[in-house]
């Protein structure tokens, strides 16, 4: 909370409400106080105490804030309903809206030193940037946030820490997003601050990076604590997250039907909350879900519903992950040249600093498609771009595939060295993937 504003301040204040109302310092005064005092206290000479602020303000008819710090009453709860409002916009997929309310919030926040509210004004900037895919900004963002919150308990910071771990994900710094969650992980376990909603946000989104790093032990070992702790958590859409996140465990582990059931409650939470986006994040989960299992006209359907879907928010960075997601089923159906244009037209949106394992998926799938149509030398490039890319976000789990392809190319070319090297290197990667730059686990909840 703000400190009490200096002594002139608030003496020009107690002046400026008295005399719009009226009355004289000896009314103002009585029954406690004199009217030298009151004088004294209007010149600024004086260091009113809280209960002296107190009687002046039930005088004046204004709350002792207004009085102490010129915050009017019922600030901070207005604030927090505008906070709210601008969620359900962000939630829409109107993300650019969003920004615009936040930062008028924030703006407001800033002058009446209401901090929290800050904290919760960057947060929803944050957000919004992750959507719009300004990754740096977003990261900004959640920093300051983390800030504003620095002398508040560690599960109330983890919003803050889990967005600017997303960040990094989202950048291709597969390592250090884990680093992040897992020592706040670690911090809260045995620290003893078992905040069923603080964990199982962290649990939920450290998932992603397991999986793409190939720690699929971990992985799994993360989703069954996020399914433990759902019961005990308060929000639904963190429920609903969650089961979007344990559906990529259980799909490794081959259990399709399982990972189907978990985002169809995921998608049921969305609907019914209108978080338009999430939703559109879960078709694209079924889209993939369906097309490991064979289903194929599903998976484009459900792919092409999130690829619009996402379009229309201007969610561009989700945007283009789907569309590599729908062009790989395109492709699996026959529609290759339908494929490559829809890669094509999505690449210039990623790089190696933002989304680099779908940027690496995209020139993985052009390759194999320029194979199909003969052209090694188009594929050869491709290949050797994602593999750059894999290599810098330290996605093990795609890399063992990916040199394969590269090998079995560098082999019908006749290059038998270049192929072997390749080969080597990929069964590097398969045989302890995640482990390499992974640490021990953080310690666990008790469960």
């Amino acid at each position: 909370m703000r400190e009490r504003d200096d002594p002139a301040v608030i003496g020009r204040r107690v002046q400026q409400l008295r005399t719009q109302r009226g009355m004289t310092q000896r009314q103002l005064a009585e029954p406690a106080y004199t009217p030298a005092y009151i004088s004294t206290l209007e010149a600024g000479r004086v260091r009113a105490s809280d209960e002296a602020l107190r009687h002046i303000a039930g005088r004046l008819g204004v709350a002792y804030e207004e009085l102490a710090v010129g915050r009017p009453a019922h600030l901070a709860t207005g604030l927090r309903f505008r906070l709210t409002e601008a969620q359900r916009v962000l939630a829409d997929g109107r993300a650019e809206e969003a920004a615009v309310q936040y930062e008028e919030l924030l703006a407001e926040a800033e002058t009446h030193g209401l901090d929290r509210v800050q904290a919760g004004a960057l947060l929803g900037l944050g957000e919004c940037s992750l959507e719009t895919g300004e990754l740096a900004r977003a990261r900004r963002f959640f920093e300051r946030a983390e800030a504003h919150l620095a002398d508040e308990s560690l599960p109330m910071r983890v919003p803050a820490v889990r967005g600017r771990a997303v960040s990094h994900y989202l950048a291709g710094e597969l390592r250090y997003a884990v680093y992040l969650l897992e020592s706040t992980l670690d911090e809260l376990n045995r620290g003893g601050l078992h905040d069923p909603d603080a964990l199982l946000l962290l649990y939920a989104s450290v998932i992603g990076p397991y999986m793409d790093m190939g720690a699929h032990a971990r992985a799994a070992q993360a989703a069954e604590f996020a399914l433990a702790l759902a019961p005990q958590a308060g929000d639904p859409a963190l429920i609903a997250r969650m089961h979007r996140s344990v559906a990529r465990t259980l799909i490794a582990e081959g259990r399709v039907a399982e990972a189907d059931a978990s985002l169809a409650k995921a998608a049921e939470l969305y609907r019914q909350l209108q978080l338009r986006t999430e939703l559109a994040n879960c078709h694209w989960m079924r889209g993939y879900v369906c097309a490991q299992n064979g289903a194929l006209g599903r998976a484009e359907t459900e792919l092409r519903q999130a690829y619009a879907m996402l379009s229309e928010s201007r969610a561009a960075l989700y945007r283009s992950q789907a569309a590599v997601e729908l062009a790989d089923v395109l492709h699996r159906r026959g529609k290759s040249e339908e494929a490559g244009v829809l890669l094509e037209g999505v690449l210039g949106d990623f790089s190696s600093e933002r989304g680099a394992v779908h940027a690496a998926a995209a020139h993985r799938l052009l390759g194999i498609i320029a194979e199909d149509a003969r052209d090694t030398e188009a594929a050869e490039e491709h290949y050797v771009r994602a593999l750059s890319l894999l290599e810098r976000a330290g996605a093990a789990g795609d890399l063992a595939d990916l040199c394969r392809l590269l090998g079995d190319l560098l082999r019908r070319t006749g290059r038998i060295d270049a192929a072997l090297d390749a080969y080597r290197t990929g069964l590097g990667h398969r045989t302890t993937p995640g482990t390499t730059t992974l640490g021990p686990a953080p310690a666990q909840p008790p469960l």
